[in-house]
């Protein structure tokens, strides 16, 4: 395959759609892991020395979780990227918006990475610094997990944002079957409901078990990708 035509073939739409979706995949795998059953493995969010042990004497697992947090980022950023072009055919505003919000989400779901990053410091080096005891270093490495965790739920409200944008587009593209975005804007509406996270705790698990319709607009992008002739004849209709 000569470099042009692998050009050519790497920018299709349907390649672009399963690359999103395999994005998607990733994403969800790292982000899951590392910001959630990992945590709850080694987070007890009543009692500081208790996580403190854990976490020292479970460092590796506490730096894998770190390292998928990390990689849930850059996943989600090449995803974003490839939904806006994916879309753009769509509507310029309509795509844009979907970028904006994914990123707005992609912030947060960083700052909540990145707070976790002194929480080691504190618990093996903090007592070098003669200004706190065991027990402050302990609640402050606590506090910033248990911060983690509230920007993890603002990133899903966020990411429900961006999943609702989703499903207006996919409901108004020509490439798409319509009801993988009534199911893709269901799904946004169960994350968003992590705003206020007393809501999503007592409408859980019913909130998530609507992410099935992301699940369901990522297996249509993976296996099927779009309708290439529709996809060009929107686009041509957008310029």
């Amino acid at each position: 395959m000569t470099i042009k035509r692998f050009l050519k073939w790497s920018m299709s739409p349907r390649f672009l759609a399963r690359m999103a979706a395999v994005l998607g995949v990733l994403e969800g795998v790292a982000s899951v892991n590392g910001q959630v059953r990992i945590p709850d493995r080694l987070v007890v969010t009543t009692d500081a020395a208790a996580t403190a042990a854990n976490i020292l004497g479970n460092e590796s697992l506490f730096r894998l979780g770190l390292a998928l947090c990390v990689l849930a980022v850059a996943f989600n950023i090449a995803r974003t990227v490839l939904l806006y072009v994916l879309f753009r055919p769509v509507g310029k505003i309509a795509a844009l918006l979907v970028a904006f919000f994914g990123l707005v989400a992609i912030a947060l779901q960083a700052g909540g990475s990145l707070v976790q990053l002194p929480v080691l410091v504190l618990l093996k080096s903090g007592k070098d610094f003669g200004a706190f005891n065991v027990e402050q270093l302990q609640s402050m490495a606590l506090l910033f997990l248990r911060w983690s965790g509230h920007a993890f739920n603002l990133y899903l409200a966020f990411f429900g944002f961006c999943c609702m944008l989703v499903g207006y587009v996919v409901y108004k593209s020509t490439f798409l079957p319509r009801i993988l975005g009534v199911l893709e804007a269901a799904a946004g509406v169960g994350y968003a409901t992590y705003l206020w996270p007393p809501l999503a705790n007592y409408l859980y698990p019913y909130n998530l078990a609507l992410g099935v319709g992301e699940l369901a607009l990522g297996f249509w992008l993976l296996v099927f990708g779009v309708n290439v002739e529709r996809w060009k004849e929107q686009a041509s209709l957008g310029r």
